[in-house]
């Protein structure tokens, strides 16, 4: 069984093409001893281990790439797999799609308290290890990581290395940073392909099969990922794809609960469900405002798609006003976002935020102290009017 997975981890590695190097690769600490990777289907988590491993001076008989569905897994165990592999000296053990194996969390404790061994494991991002069992949270660093940013793409599509900002350092000096970026490339010339096929990295391995690879994830991530974790019956997949196509023609700020579930055919509650299914599947962004805290059973302020490709592959019209607030909310992904009375987005509690196009005014947003207009179709800003590309230089 052992030699097997060995010939089959070599095959893996030497397979593999030189790819880009996504923006946490360096963020990562290799040193730590149990490190988890969870993102959304299609993001580079399998790219990222591959390449480590490949990467890494050890002999390739030392280190052990596995998927967890693997069918060799099936008459026996990850901890007896890791023995099995320490015996003979392994010492760099990576697991992917670990959503996919039974009680790996208690697994993945034993192998952390009883072997040597480094262990490198992806996952889904519907994992929430924060409330792991086995106190596995405290023995592993999780990363979580998202898809392409404008900048990573730049990087990606024109090999021009590019720097990140924060966001107080765009909020303040917008004009001088989108100056500096321009002298470099002219960021609205790729906008529009960043929009429609820039998010998933497996873009650059077949641009021309961009659409048909992105539903298919999608797809998998309704059809197996949310399944594998969530108890939902094959026969209701169906109204997860159904709730995913109804947002494309549903305004986020008209969200009508009572008629969306009356035209998937369920309850309000199971509605609620699938929403936190979807949002963390990363297929779905649900917002809630911070009065609401973590309570799925009450209604979203917004629901968008998860970033700006959904709406252009997955939907059969994407209105310009959706796709320029997905794009603004998968850019700020990281940070606290809530919706204002007045705005469109608030961030952290202080910044508020009005998106539009180029024309966009103060107007909703006069007066208020820390107000920015996020302007579309825009190379450089003036004042507290922002050009929207530029947040896809955030960290």
């Amino acid at each position: 069984m052992l030699n097997t997975l060995l010939e089959n981890s070599a095959l893996y590695l030497n397979l593999l093409s030189k790819p880009h190097k996504r923006y946490f690769y360096d963020h990562i600490d290799h040193n730590d001893k149990l490190i988890g990777i969870f993102g959304a289907r299609g993001v580079g988590k399998t790219t990222y281990i591959l390449n480590y491993l490949k990467n890494h001076q050890l002999p390739i008989n030392k280190k052990l790439y596995i998927s967890a569905d693997s069918i060799e897994l099936s008459d026996t165990t990850l901890v007896e797999v890791a023995k099995s592999f320490n015996a003979i000296g392994g010492e760099i053990l990576a697991i992917d799609e670990i959503h996919k194996y039974k009680n790996f969390e208690s697994e993945l404790k034993q192998i952390y308290d009883m072997l040597p061994l480094k262990v490198i494991f992806s996952g889904s991002s519907l994992i929430n290890l924060e409330y792991a069992k086995a106190d596995l949270s405290r023995r592993a660093v999780i990363y979580r990581i998202n898809g392409l940013n404008f900048r990573e793409f730049l990087e990606f599509k024109t090999d021009i290395k590019l720097s990140s900002y924060s966001l107080e350092e765009i909020l303040t000096n917008h004009s001088e940073i989108a100056f500096e970026i321009v002298n470099q490339i002219k960021p609205l010339e790729f906008w529009q392909e960043y929009l429609e096929c820039g998010y998933y990295p497996f873009y650059f391995d077949n641009p021309k099969k961009y659409g048909i690879k992105l539903n298919e994830t999608i797809n998998t991530a309704i059809e197996v990922d949310i399944p594998s974790i969530f108890k939902i019956k094959y026969e209701y997949i169906i109204n997860l794809k159904k709730l995913v196509k109804l947002i494309c023609t549903s305004k986020p700020f008209t969200l009508n609960i009572k008629e969306l579930s009356k035209k998937i055919g369920i309850d309000r509650e199971t509605l609620y469900l699938y929403f936190d299914y979807l949002h963390r599947g990363k297929i779905l962004h649900v917002i809630r405002s911070k009065s609401k805290g973590d309570n799925i059973f009450l209604k979203p302020d917004k629901v968008y798609l998860n970033n700006p490709n959904l709406n252009h592959h997955y939907c059969k019209e994407a209105s310009i006003g959706m796709v320029r607030e997905t794009a603004f909310a998968t850019f700020l992904n990281d940070y606290e976002l809530s919706i204002p009375k007045i705005g469109d987005f608030l961030i952290d509690e202080k910044y508020l935020f009005e998106i539009g196009g180029k024309k966009k005014s103060f107007k909703q947003i006069k007066d208020i102290p820390h107000s920015f207009v996020v302007a579309d179709d825009i190379e450089v800003g003036f004042g507290n009017k922002i050009p929207l590309w530029l947040f896809g230089f955030l960290y």
